[in-house]
């Protein structure tokens, strides 16, 4: 069987690095992930913005333990839109910022029970901080399925370690 036949051959590999595809996964900078990375950190930030708005006015009540793990929370979920907009590209990240913004919605369900939507209806700040929250899901989950796993994001950085050149995305950034 000749090489060109050859299924299992490199040079017909979509997936092969040699074929310039970089295992089949687009860059960091294509447009779609892009625009997924800004929303993505977008409505978290929203999200934890309307947490601090909830939170803030609420921590002289010793009683509830809510509005400091609010602020905790809102601060982590800011801390995970930075590194969605400033980090390479890793599944971990992207499952992280998903996970936190589910956290919120199961939590927002299950702290009201039955009456969540009639406590949802009833606050704005509920509707602006849930719509996002799952907008923000979406795209975390989204950029999740297209981000190439880590080993990949790691041999993209050895190499140009080894070429002794930035990443496509180190160059785009100075």
């Amino acid at each position: 069987m000749s090489r060109e036949n050859d299924p299992m051959s490199r040079e017909n590999d979509p997936t092969s690095r040699e074929n310039g595809s970089d295992r089949g996964y687009a860059g960091r900078d294509a447009p779609r992930k892009r625009l997924l990375r800004a929303v993505a950190a977008q409505t978290a930030a929203l999200s934890a913005t309307v947490h601090f708005l909830w939170a803030w006015p609420r921590l002289t009540e010793p009683a509830d333990a809510r509005p400091y793990v609010f602020l905790l929370g809102g601060a982590f979920t800011v801390a995970v839109a930075v590194a969605t907009l400033r980090a390479d590209e890793y599944r971990r990240l992207y499952a992280l910022g998903a996970g936190t913004l589910a956290a919120f919605l199961v939590g927002y369900a299950g702290w009201h029970g039955g009456g969540t939507a009639a406590a949802l209806a009833s606050d704005p700040l509920a509707i602006v901080g849930k719509g996002a929250e799952i907008v923000g899901l979406v795209a975390f989950l989204a950029l999740y399925r297209l981000a190439p796993p880590t080993s990949v994001v790691l041999d993209r950085r050895e190499d140009a370690a080894s070429d002794g050149g930035a990443t496509e995305d180190e160059e785009a950034r100075a």
